[in-house]
């Protein structure tokens, strides 16, 4: 006969714990039903499930990960499997080995009585509110697999765009990374075997053509320890940005920046009404509360301005306003967001009109992102030429002073 582990609570409120021989949790909780008990929490001994410590990398879900088991835990449900049966399967064809614990604990959790929410809950670093208190309305509703599937479709729709973002800034990165590094060894190592070339050319009291001097100024500098230097002070700078946008100023002040910064920060602020807008429409739709569903997209908006407009939203409608006119207040968000979404609150269709804004703005931030990359090859090519041909004229315009010296001597 197994032994549990229990927790539960007298009539007075007192925590009561301790041990038990039963046959099953069903008995277990009508002994302690005898004794005026509450049970809370119960553990058969010996089966309890640790998580395993493992490294920082590997307490990570990737959201690619989380967006295929919520698309492959809607369809069971939908099939008609039992809950701890679909958790249990999806634990066991999960590579990534923390997710696979995690998913384990969930099931144990759920076998003892936990609703799923309150499972999930307990695994932060998995499931987030949002995905918390969207379960839980599935399990109010009794609509749980139609929750996952908006869910599902949520979370794709979120990794497409940084996925798309992040695709987008690849090229020109490579690009301006490659290029810094090619002109760095051309200064470093290249340029001075011409230097020394040149030096040994000159007469007596001649000297290098002003641009020649300048390159080989800058070469000897960045050979010296003026690389080391600038190397040093651009990870100072990035180190102190970090710890400078932890605080609750350095972070309002850099996002923004970030915000009015020209070109960038238009995208920006694009990618982060698409993201208050796919939020807010999908817990609404769910039929999470209004509050709530406001003060979730709040702390999943990515920016402390987005997020201290969304909270100031929140508040006016705390107090009985709509949602337009402290959306307007807040001078965030375009006139054609808030006409939308005053056209969405008087038709009774605010879900629906927040998503129809989230998939314009999808569709803004792709214009956006493909029109900067237009702009930026211009210009990238323009600063490999003018640097790179910066350079050749500069070496070779010793060469041409030399060679007409040579030409001038023969002529006489």
């Amino acid at each position: 006969m197994p032994t549990f582990v229990f927790q539960g609570r007298n009539r007075l409120g007192e925590t009561i714990a301790g041990e038990r021989v039963a046959d099953s949790r069903d008995v277990l909780r009508q002994l302690l039903r005898r004794e005026q008990v509450m049970l809370t929490s119960a553990k058969e001994k010996g089966r309890e499930i640790a998580l395993p410590k493992l490294g920082m990398k590997s307490k990570r879900v990737k959201a690619k990960d989380l967006a295929i088991f919520t698309r492959q835990f809607s369809v069971m449900i939908d099939a008609g499997l039992p809950l701890v049966q679909c958790l249990d399967i999806l634990a066991e064809q999960q590579d990534n080995k923390y997710f696979a614990q995690c998913l384990t604990q969930v099931r144990q959790d759920v076998e003892e009585g936990s609703t799923l929410a309150m499972a999930m809950g307990k695994q932060p670093k998995v499931f987030d509110q949002l995905y918390v208190n969207m379960i839980e309305a599935g399990e109010t509703g009794g609509i749980l697999d139609l929750i996952l599937q908006r869910l599902a479709i949520y979370i794709e729709k979120i990794v497409k765009l940084q996925r798309d973002v992040l695709s987008a800034m690849i090229y020109p990165s490579a690009v301006i990374v490659i290029a810094v590094g090619v002109i760095a060894v051309i200064m470093v190592f290249v340029i001075p075997q011409f230097e020394s070339i040149f030096l040994g050319l000159l007469g007596p009291g001649e000297q290098l053509p002003l641009p020649t001097r300048i390159v080989t100024g800058i070469s000897g500098f960045l050979a010296g320890w003026g690389g080391a230097i600038i190397a040093i002070s651009l990870i100072a700078a990035a180190v102190a940005t970090s710890f400078y946008y932890k605080t609750p100023k350095g972070r309002y002040k850099i996002d923004s920046l970030t915000l009015k910064a020209p070109i960038v920060g238009n995208i920006l602020r694009k990618i982060a009404i698409s993201r208050f807008s796919r939020t807010l429409s999908t817990l609404l739709s769910s039929g999470v509360p209004i509050l709530q569903s406001l003060d979730i997209t709040a702390r999943t908006a990515g920016n402390v301005v987005i997020e201290e407009a969304i909270t100031k939203v929140r508040q006016g409608v705390e107090r009985g306003e709509n949602i337009v006119d402290p959306l307007r207040a807040t001078e965030v968000f375009p006139t054609m967001v808030s006409q939308m979404i005053n056209i969405g609150e008087q038709t009774g269709a605010l879900d629906a009109m927040l998503g129809k804004i989230a998939d314009f703005y999808e569709s803004e931030v792709d214009a956006a992102i493909a029109n900067l990359l237009t702009l930026l090859e211009p210009v990238m090519i323009g600063f490999l030429g003018v640097t790179i041909g910066g350079i050749v004229i500069a070496m070779y315009m010793p060469l041409f002073s030399l060679v007409g010296k040579l030409a001038g001597g023969s002529a006489g």
